[in-house]
């Protein structure tokens, strides 16, 4: 009879050699050792799969996948999982040794919540290390299901990230995994997806390490986007009568975040009418200021958009 783990482990890999050990031990260290690890490869070019292959422990599975993208990859590893519970860690990231204690915590607590969070550090390029401002989430040590997971997120740092969430795998088929349309926002997208119809569980304990200063990370890639994801979905949802009243303002300013956020984007990639376009389509009674900041960065000069990132006085990636 196989043994199901209390925990299926996904971690995406593509060249991600200098820090996939590191993941990997921050794992082999939990408090709870219960868990397989499944790690999806997308063609690494680096040493990172020679790596993976050196741990001798039968709980890591090893994977190679055509290089399909980070979705993909996180998909993959959820159709290969065995337990019913998933939980997701970057190559580049890691946890403290109560990560999965507290996540298991909170889903025994709490089973009506679509996904389980945890808090995290932010360590910068300069080496130093930040927890995120948290919007609207009760202080330490208090921990349950977030009252508003659209205002926290609006008004705050994200209360759910990749490597600190866990998910149980009837929801993420339900929600058909993470979308493959997208090469950014398809993470915040799914959390999105999840909070219009589920609570989210949230802990102060277990808490993870976002290392920014890591190389080769997707979201430093500079490229146009047309709009976030989540954007079009919870228009959608909102069209079709799928929000409840509760949370409509509070999603709304969450989707004029979310255009000001591809706007800075777009602005950073020299694509400035793209920017202005987005930002047309922002309607927001909190968030006026920031919008029309946005659009004055939106017509100045590149150059001297650029000028201004470089002495530091403009940090429109606010986690």
């Amino acid at each position: 009879m196989e043994l199901i783990p209390a925990v299926s482990v996904v971690i995406p890999l593509y060249n991600k050699g200098p820090y996939i050990a590191r993941a990997i031990q921050s794992v082999l260290s939990q408090t709870i050792q219960d868990f397989e690890i499944i790690i999806v490869d997308g063609q690494s070019t680096d040493d990172g799969p020679r790596i993976v292959k050196s741990f001798q422990d039968k709980r890591i599975i090893f994977i190679n996948q055509i290089g399909k993208g980070v979705s993909s990859a996180r998909n993959e590893g959820i159709e290969h999982s065995k337990s019913d519970f998933i939980a997701f860690l970057d190559a580049d990231d890691e946890w403290m040794p109560d990560h999965l204690e507290t996540l298991l915590r909170l889903r025994y607590a709490y089973p009506e919540a679509g996904a389980y969070t945890t808090a995290y550090l932010v360590k910068y390029p300069n080496l130093r290390t930040k927890m995120p401002n948290f919007f609207m989430i009760p202080e330490k040590p208090w921990e349950g299901l977030i009252p508003s997971y659209f205002k926290s997120a609006a008004f705050g740092a994200s209360p759910v990230w990749t490597s600190a969430v866990g998910i149980p795998k009837s929801i993420l088929k339900e929600m058909r995994g993470f979308s493959m349309e997208a090469w950014w926002g398809e993470d915040t997208d799914l959390w999105g997806r999840i909070a219009l119809k589920y609570p989210i569980s949230f802990s102060w304990e277990g808490l993870v390490i976002y290392h920014t200063e890591a190389t080769n990370r997707l979201c430093n890639r500079i490229e146009p986007v047309d709009e976030n994801i989540f954007c079009h979905t919870a228009r959608l949802a909102i069209e079709t009568g799928a929000v409840s009243p509760e949370i409509r303002d509070d999603l709304s300013e969450y989707i004029a975040k979310k255009i000001i956020e591809t706007a800075w984007f777009n602005i950073q990639a020299n694509r400035r009418e793209l920017a202005k376009k987005n930002l047309k389509k922002c309607i927001t009674k909190k968030m006026v200021f920031k919008k029309y900041w946005t659009m004055i960065w939106a017509n100045m000069p590149f150059k001297m958009y650029y000028l201004w990132r470089r002495l530091n006085y403009l940090n429109p990636y606010r986690i």
